[in-house]
């Protein structure tokens, strides 16, 4: 297997260094082949511009970045750093997101990293279930400046499930890939030694099995209605109607959230 970890932290003292460098050596350990792209080492770009297109921009006058780099990316007219990012995520059978949670998402690095890479991954016809990357498995996994309670469904800070929807359905699956549950680590600044270490284990343990779990679960394309603008189709929701809960976080139907839906695979 092919692994790709696209890993956002400016200090190899920190925590999610250590947890990059444990994924590193555990997956290597398993024969896995294991790229990181560390986005500050390599002084990532994060700003989607004109600049990521050479040879000019098809319409300047009413610039629109998601169809100048759909069209440079069929004519190969990238900039370099973003073949490069590409041309590992095509390898990848698997990418992790390594990076401390910043303002409920991910640094600013990391987004331009997904804003600018990505502009290939999905078309039309192919999001979500059906998508470019349906056949390749992603996962985030972060650190947060809270204990696990702020972020529970009646913490201050609110359901980290609502909070981890944009990331895992909005980009990852909308690409296609199969997500699995987030690794997160709870935390880790204020705790001590020997919690930091038993978390570095736990996610050693988990890597050693991770391509034997399931995914976390988003409502299929084919349960919307392309001709009626991608609602729910009638079928589906009367199929749901009696639930106690709603389909996804973002699908919910009017009805309470499944519980951690987005933070736990659905078996």
């Amino acid at each position: 297997m092919t692994v790709l970890i696209v890993y956002a932290h400016e200090s190899p003292a920190s925590f999610n260094a250590a947890a990059k460098d444990a994924a590193v050596a555990s997956l290597t350990a398993q024969g896995c082949t294991v790229e990181v792209s560390d986005l500050y080492a390599m002084k990532f770009k994060a700003a989607a511009t004109t600049e990521d297109i050479t040879g000019g921009v098809k319409d300047a006058e009413n610039f629109c970045y998601a169809k100048e780099i759909k069209l440079a990316s069929e004519e190969g007219r990238l900039a370099d750093d973003i073949k490069k990012e590409q041309e590992k995520l095509k390898e990848a059978d698997l990418v992790i997101f390594q990076f401390p949670m910043y303002w409920s998402s991910v640094p600013a690095i990391m987004k331009g990293w997904m804003d600018r890479v990505l502009g290939f991954a999905y078309a039309p016809e192919k999001r979500y279930s059906e998508g470019i990357f349906k056949d390749k498995k992603a996962m985030l996994s972060f650190t947060t400046d809270c204990p696990e309670s702020v972020c529970s469904d009646t913490g201050i800070n609110g359901d980290i499930n609502v909070t981890l929807w944009p990331l895992q359905n909005g980009i990852l699956n909308y690409c296609g890939f199969q997500v699995f549950a987030p690794q997160i680590f709870w935390d880790p600044a204020t705790g001590s030694p020997e919690s930091r270490s038993s978390m570095l284990e736990g996610w050693r343990t988990r890597l050693q099995n991770l391509c034997g779990e399931a995914t976390v679960y988003f409502a299929p394309l084919d349960y919307f209605d392309k001709g009626k603008g991608f609602l729910l189709k009638p079928e589906v929701k009367e199929k749901y109607a009696s639930k106690d809960s709603g389909l996804t976080v973002g699908i919910h139907m009017g009805k309470p959230l499944p519980a951690n839906s987005q933070t736990k695979a659905r078996v």
